[in-house]
């Protein structure tokens, strides 16, 4: 199965400056219970994905192109790039900015906790 994939805009993405681009890999519905969200993320400049807490999940970001600003659980800012990862853990907090010129691309995917 092949299908084309145009992106979703949200304005203020959990509280951040400007907007997001999200192009969903797979909806919630494909990713069959083990997750939220498998999507690309496109994060223009001057734009954020705001402070926020994974409860009953944890999310890797990719990144793919562009620079950005991840804000750890502790406050700590990382310049990040192509090929770095940003993992953030079941209850942590986190956001990520896009302070450059040029759009930031990420792959994000989030994963429900394991129950036992």
């Amino acid at each position: 199965m092949v299908k084309h994939n145009e992106g979703v805009v949200k304005e203020n993405l959990r509280g951040g400056r400007g907007h997001v681009v999200l192009y969903h890999i797979l909806s919630q519905e494909e990713l069959m219970g083990h997750g939220a969200m498998y999507a690309r993320v496109v994060i223009p400049p001057h734009c954020s994905i705001g402070w926020h807490q994974h409860v009953g999940n944890t999310e890797p970001y990719y990144i793919i192109k562009g620079q950005g600003t991840f804000i750890d659980n502790d406050r700590s800012e990382t310049q990040v790039g192509p090929g770095d990862i940003c993992t953030i853990q079941c209850g942590q907090w986190h956001s990520m900015e896009n302070n450059t010129e040029e759009d930031m691309e990420m792959i994000a995917l989030v994963i429900f906790e394991g129950k036992e």
